[in-house]
């Protein structure tokens, strides 16, 4: 199986085939997980925070559940303060689904659970990373995404 290139790193995975299937290892669940091509994005954005943006791997949390309404979501990503805050939320996408406002307004949704600081979305190859203002009721796009808070 070919997994396209992404706009972020390359990392030394470890992906096994099972069965005609492929696998990838998580080291933060530590297991072995279905390598589907959102999971292939979420993997890389993992390592990027971790290696490109100096968070603690420690202060990460994979396909966090939530409740929304009568509904169980998970969020794909969710970095937290060292004193166990949410802090950023990221929602993870395949590289073949368009980033669209729909797309935002999942991330939004998951967001009134958590009211982060940064919310962000990615399929791998486009990021967008927005800071939020609740005062203002507003947010901001920025270029890049903060490194360790």
């Amino acid at each position: 199986m070919e997994f396209i290139p992404l706009n972020l790193p390359a990392y030394p995975f470890q992906i096994i085939e099972k069965a005609g299937k492929f696998y990838i290892f998580d080291f933060l669940r530590k297991k072995e997980l279905l390598l589907t091509p959102e999971e292939w994005v979420r993997q890389h954005f993992v390592q990027y925070l971790i290696h490109q943006k100096g968070y603690s791997k420690n202060h990460i949390s994979l396909e966090k559940g939530l409740q929304l309404h009568e509904l169980k979501k998970r969020a794909d990503i969710l970095v937290y303060t060292s004193e166990g805050e949410p802090m950023m939320l990221i929602e993870c996408k395949a590289p073949s689904i368009k980033i669209t406002q729909e797309v935002f307004d999942q991330a939004a949704r998951y967001n009134m659970i958590y009211k982060v600081k940064y919310l962000v979305v990615t399929n791998g190859l486009e990021h967008y990373y927005c800071e939020m203002d609740y005062e203002c009721e507003s947010y901001r796009f920025l270029e890049e995404l903060p490194t360790k808070f």
